[in-house]
């Protein structure tokens, strides 16, 4: 958003009533004719803008886009999300934070938050397209961690933490975490993580966390098939909710998070995680790139590794791979 919209939606916003055309080109700087243009493109960009000639305008409500400004309202963080990067509609957010990062310096860029309304051809794990309509949250974070790098999967433990937390805490809502990357309400998901990693030897260059969460969206508009497993906070709420509130929490739990990550307090992030593992105590069906197998799971340890006790009763620590609760 351009920074004279900034300050149209700004005098809308602190004024008490309606506020006449001449008024706001006065304080605007500006002509009456390119005031008229400024609350157009407002009205653009999702905002409910009410004008008469003799009263002039009156905001009567915020717009419901993820727009920067309506999520800095809320947001209380030093470095996450400070500066963000929004699209209506794009491919995939993770595809333009890469190019963002691989064209920048990363360590000014730490914090990063891309954004879009909608994802043409989001990615999940492994490839699998992930689908993003409309009204939910499709976000990708460009971090450059101090992070030794082989706990760096403990950043995709912090954000799921963080996504879990935020729902909690802003609905009410009991979510809950499946290993490796998903968040679940009940026996539904409704979000996910992918963390994208730079690197060369033991050097992070920059690492990408993609995240998505499934809110305002009526799951009909999903295949038959995603309908049975997925699930949005509008559904479980029956109501559609603020998304610009909830993604500054979320920031702001990731950010809390990712410091204690950066701090090398891994056991506060496990304990946390354990504490609303959907996955842990439970029989599960592990697949992984060389071989299937089941068992219990019984913890994670300091690496984000899965350890399950498979049905020989040997113990199989399991890096990566898909898991299905039974």
């Amino acid at each position: 958003m351009k920074e004279s919209l900034y300050r149209t939606i700004r005098l809308l916003e602190e004024a008490e009533g309606p506020i006449s055309g001449e008024v706001l080109a006065e304080k605007l700087g500006m002509t009456r004719a390119a005031v008229w243009k400024q609350v157009q493109e407002l009205r653009e960009q999702g905002y409910d803008i009410a004008s008469s000639q003799k009263e002039g305008y009156s905001l009567r409500g915020p717009s419901d886009r993820l727009l920067p400004y309506e999520i800095k309202k809320h947001l209380k963080t030093h470095a996450i999300g400070q500066k963000m990067h929004y699209i209506p509609t794009i491919p995939s957010t993770i595809d333009v934070a890469r190019r963002i990062a691989t064209e920048g310096y990363p360590a000014d860029l730490h914090g990063t938050v891309v954004i879009a309304e909608e994802q043409t051809g989001g990615v999940g794990r492994l490839g699998r397209a992930w689908v993003s309509p409309e009204g939910g949250i499709w976000i990708t974070i460009i971090l450059k961690p101090s992070v030794p790098i082989d706990h760096v999967f403990m950043i995709t433990m912090a954000g799921a933490v963080a996504i879990a937390r935020a729902i909690r805490r802003e609905f009410d809502l009991g979510a809950m975490i499946k290993w490796p990357n998903d968040i679940y309400i009940g026996d539904k998901k409704v979000a996910g993580l992918l963390l994208e990693l730079a690197a060369e030897a033991d050097t992070i260059h920059y690492c990408l966390l993609g995240i998505g969460v499934d809110v305002n969206f009526d799951p009909s508009v999903l295949s038959p098939n995603l309908q049975k497993t997925v699930t949005t906070i509008r559904t479980e709420l029956d109501h559609e909710v603020d998304r610009a509130r909830f993604l500054a929490r979320l920031l702001r739990e990731f950010e809390r998070h990712f410091e204690l990550l950066e701090a090398q307090e891994y056991d506060a992030i496990i304990r946390e995680w354990k504490s609303m593992s959907c996955t842990l105590e439970h029989h599960v069906h592990v697949s992984t790139l060389k071989k299937s197998f089941d068992g219990e799971a019984i913890d994670i340890d300091e690496f984000g590794a899965l350890i399950i006790r498979k049905e020989n009763g040997k113990i199989e620590r399991v890096i990566a791979g898909d898991c299905f609760h039974q």
